[in-house]
């Protein structure tokens, strides 16, 4: 287990700043100034507990009373049996339910002779109470300069004066609570900017856990995320970067708490003393001792989640020495959970995603390491097939057997044909065989699928044609595999062109790409085809379409070969309108040279 701190400011007492300090003890200050008393304390209302944290008139009560906390029980019994002097409680020490030396500061003094003399264990206190009425802090004043208890008039004066205290006490704390909750946003800004942007659990811990230790002056802070099965066994990771490791009881304490808090919305805080939590008094001694044991005082446990699923939990962590979680810190924490969940669930999808296009990159390089292994396997028997066909050519058969061997003929000229597809398709899919770019002109390409598609074009009585710049239209790539993709391009639009039909077959320059465009005045592609059009083995659902021979390789080939050159191919087409293929590739900058 790991709770490293990352320099953050030692906070005061009650978690005041140093100014809020500084204020408060000013204000005490001042009591024992005009009061006529020699000792004024002021304590805070944090959880169970009231804290000193300002003590005026005697070094010694101030050292021994500073940073102490007394159980809110105690004081609330003893204020029952008040005198009543308006914004005073006045508790004569023979009315005292508890040993008071065992919580409060008792002075040295020695009662002077009077029936209303003040005795050492007389506690004089004024309430603070905010506007709903609720305690926040508590006045006390003690060791009055004439020895004795207020008369009426005396009380009436100290009752103007708790008045002014009790304002300026409640006016520091609105000012502090202000402060506070501007900083705290401020954390709540910085964790989610810098959590948002980031893909992986470490990555958000590393950018948010210094904010969150500096803008909650905590001592340190881990994170456990569930998994995504909902069982909790995820990693526990600390500002540190060290893995947390946990005693299994405390990850299933922690792991409950969390969904309960979470379905609850509230943090919940747990310290040596402190009864406020969801815990057994089983579960609480054992997680206390777990944080005695690596000198941790209290934890803000916080839940993280999305809607109604918990993802986790935020722990911060303060020493024993530490200020007393409040109220604003539990409710900025909280938002904090939620911002910190939605961070979690994009990395979840983000690793999702990830995962997943690996598995299909490695189905993919699979698939084409199968193909490439069958079509060798395939090749080597049809390439003797075919030789022994060519063989008995010059024999001298006729009638049935003459028309066997020459669909025999056809049909493994047909196979070979597919297998060296299939060898293409599987060569221009390999990351491992990357394109080694040179100067292209496509003018000459052209001019070359021009010549070889001429037979088949007359045939079908369809024109070809190559419309070009007078200056060479250079790309940068592989020469052979750009010629079949302007030769799978012209092949495909004459195939699927009507008689009398023409082609057309454009070359362009667009800045720093070179365009080619096959137009044809053809079938047409309908919306549904095109969108699988360049996948493996696809054949249009167009009957007419269909009644040509082909593999559905070649435009899964031209596709293959434009992307791993860095291009990209575009397709305009209707039905009964025909098609233009685009395709967009890297210009190179000087001329080919070379055969």
């Amino acid at each position: 287990m790991s709770s490293r701190a990352i320099a953050p400011t030692p906070p005061g007492a009650a978690g005041l700043s140093p100014e809020a300090q500084e204020s408060l003890q000013l204000i005490a200050e001042g009591i024992t100034a005009i009061a006529g008393f020699g000792v004024a304390a002021i304590g805070l209302v944090r959880d169970d507990h009231l804290e000193m944290v300002a003590v005026a008139g005697s070094p010694q009560a101030r050292r021994e009373l500073v940073g102490r906390r007394t159980p809110l029980h105690l004081l609330t019994t003893e204020l029952e049996v008040a005198d009543d002097w308006g914004l005073l409680k006045f508790v004569p020490h023979e009315r005292l339910r508890s040993d008071v030396e065992t919580w409060g500061w008792v002075p040295t003094l020695e009662p002077v002779d009077s029936p209303d003399a003040w005795h050492p264990l007389d506690m004089l206190t004024a309430p603070l109470l905010d506007a709903d009425g609720a305690m926040r802090g508590l006045v006390s004043i003690d060791l009055p300069d004439d020895g004795r208890r207020p008369g009426p008039d005396r009380r009436r004066l100290l009752e103007r004066y708790a008045a002014q205290a009790s304002r300026a006490v409640l006016r520091a704390l609105e000012r502090e609570e202000l402060e506070e909750q501007v900083r705290l946003a401020g954390t709540a800004r910085r964790v989610v900017r810098r959590a948002s942007r980031q893909r992986t659990l470490s990555r958000i811990l590393e950018e948010s856990g210094e904010a969150l230790v500096e803008g909650f002056r905590a001592l340190g802070m881990w994170i456990q995320t569930f998994d995504e099965d909902g069982l909790g066994t995820g990693a526990i990771h600390a500002t540190d970067g060290t893995t947390v490791v946990l005693p299994e009881a405390i990850v299933r304490i922690a792991e409950r708490s969390a969904r309960e808090a979470w379905e609850a919305q509230e943090t919940v805080v747990v310290a040596r003393g402190l009864l406020r939590d969801r815990l057994s008094d089983a579960e609480r001694e054992e997680i206390v001792d777990l944080l005695d044991s690596i000198d941790v005082g209290s934890i803000l446990f916080v839940p993280i989640g999305v809607g109604p699923e918990c993802l986790g939990n935020l722990v911060l962590t303060r020493s024993h020495h530490g200020a007393s979680w409040t109220d604003t810190e539990a409710s900025a924490a909280l938002d904090i959970g939620h911002d910190l969940g939605t961070a979690i669930l994009n990395v979840r999808a983000f690793e999702r995603e990830h995962r997943l296009v690996k598995e299909l990159q490695a189905l993919d390089q699979y698939k084409g390491q199968l193909i490439a292994t069958l079509a060798h396997e395939l090749k080597n028997p049809l390439t003797s097939i075919v030789g022994y066909l060519e063989m008995l050519e010059g024999e001298d058969v006729h009638g049935a057997v003459e028309q066997a061997l020459s669909a025999m003929d056809r049909g493994a000229r047909r196979m070979v044909r597919v297998i060296d597809d299939l060898l293409l398709l599987s060569k221009v899919g390999d990351p491992g065989n990357p394109v080694i770019p040179q100067p292209v002109d496509l003018g000459a390409v052209a001019a070359d699928v021009i010549d070889l598609t001429s037979v088949a074009a007359q045939k079908r009585s369809i024109s070809v044609h190559v419309e070009a710049p007078a200056y060479p239209v250079l790309a940068s790539g592989d020469p052979h595999e750009l010629d079949r993709v302007l030769s799978n391009l012209v092949s495909n639009a004459v195939k699927y062109s009507d008689p009398g039909r023409s082609v057309a077959l454009r070359l362009a320059q667009d800045g720093e790409e070179v365009v080619v465009e096959c137009c044809d005045e053809g079938f047409g592609i309908s919306a549904e085809d095109q969108e699988k059009l360049f996948t493996e083995f696809f054949r249009s659902t167009n009957p007419v379409a269909v009644a040509q021979p082909g593999t559905g390789l070649g435009l899964a080939i031209v596709a293959r070969i434009v992307a791993r050159h860095g291009g990209r191919i575009e397709l305009d087409s209707e039905l009964g309108r025909g098609s233009t293929f685009r395709v967009r590739l890297p210009a190179a900058t000087s001329f080919p040279t070379g055969g």
